[in-house]
């Protein structure tokens, strides 16, 4: 997989002065564009869509300083509509216009290009298990929030505190299936996974009870695969590192990927509150052989 990754990654140096589709991108790396994105992102620590902002904007840096090409030309090789969207732009990456950088020789930022490394460390194993589950429903309330990558979602922390006692236990009363009772659930997120896109966040159960109080929030999930994955420690940093390793370490190992769907937090807070036990589910789908 991470060959396959790296093979893709050359395909963006090659066509950096061309548009790059991300469907390009991912018949290269032989998965879905949808796990493709989600790879990236993992990998990358940014978006798809920045890395390549940040690596055109590397590339026509040089340009502008070495003074063969006019400003105007370079713009226009690199993607930028007129001279000025790509002043804008230039100066938000490299903190100086292009014309006062080549007036002066200024020092530019760059973007280094990327490749990918699986590293292991130690002989720590990672615990999961795979799960068919039959179609079922999301029940309880609805916020759309920003994503966040490290630490408490304050966001989600207000939203939480806002449900009443009595919404809750009747929310808890509905659950009828692993994972069992109140559960944290993330869908219809910005497909560039970028930190403070919004998404759908749940605080809810799972249920296949049709009969849902109309003032719950529900979702319905089709029946499908699911990759379960277990860990205990000091939350949510704990919970943040597992999510990292799944698609740095797990993916690049295993014959899955990635699919649509949302992905389901269940934890447990120890008693001393020193850590919580969490259990990540995450919609797969096997890859081809």
């Amino acid at each position: 997989m991470l060959e396959r990754l790296n093979e893709a990654m050359e395909h963006i140096e090659r066509h950096l002065d061309q548009p790059v589709e991300a469907t390009e991108l991912a018949r290269i790396a032989m998965t879905s564009e949808y796990h493709f994105r989600r790879m990236f992102s993992a990998l990358a620590g940014m978006p798809l869509s920045e890395y390549l902002r940040r690596r055109r904007l590397t590339v026509a840096g040089a340009e502008v300083l070495a003074g063969e090409r006019s400003l105007l030309d370079i713009a226009v090789r690199y993607g930028y509509g007129s001279g000025e969207a790509f002043a804008r732009a230039f100066r938000a990456m490299h903190g100086v216009g292009p014309g006062e950088a080549r007036r002066t020789g200024a020092a530019l930022r760059s973007q280094p290009r990327m490749a990918f490394r699986l590293i292991v460390e130690g002989s720590s194993t990672m615990q999961y298990r795979i799960v068919e589950k039959d179609a079922f429903t999301v029940a309880g309330k609805k916020a759309r929030v920003p994503l966040i990558y490290e630490g408490v979602n304050p966001h989600i922390a207000a939203f939480v505190k806002g449900i009443g006692r009595e919404t809750l236990r009747r929310i808890e009363e509905l659950s009828d299936q692993e994972p069992e009772g109140i559960v944290a659930v993330c869908d219809n997120a910005d497909p560039s996974r970028a930190e403070g896109t919004e998404l759908d966040y749940y605080h809810a159960t799972l249920t296949g009870n049709a009969d849902v109080p109309d003032d719950l929030d529900t979702l319905a999930v089709p029946a499908g695969t699911w990759a379960v994955f277990e860990n205990t420690g000091p939350f949510p940093q704990a919970l943040q590192k597992m999510w990292g390793d799944v698609f740095a370490q797990w993916f690049p190992s295993n014959p899955y990927r990635s699919r649509p769907g949302p992905e389901i937090l269940r934890t447990r807070t120890a008693p001393d509150g020193s850590g919580a036990t969490a259990a990540l589910w995450i919609p797969v789908e096997r890859t081809a052989a």
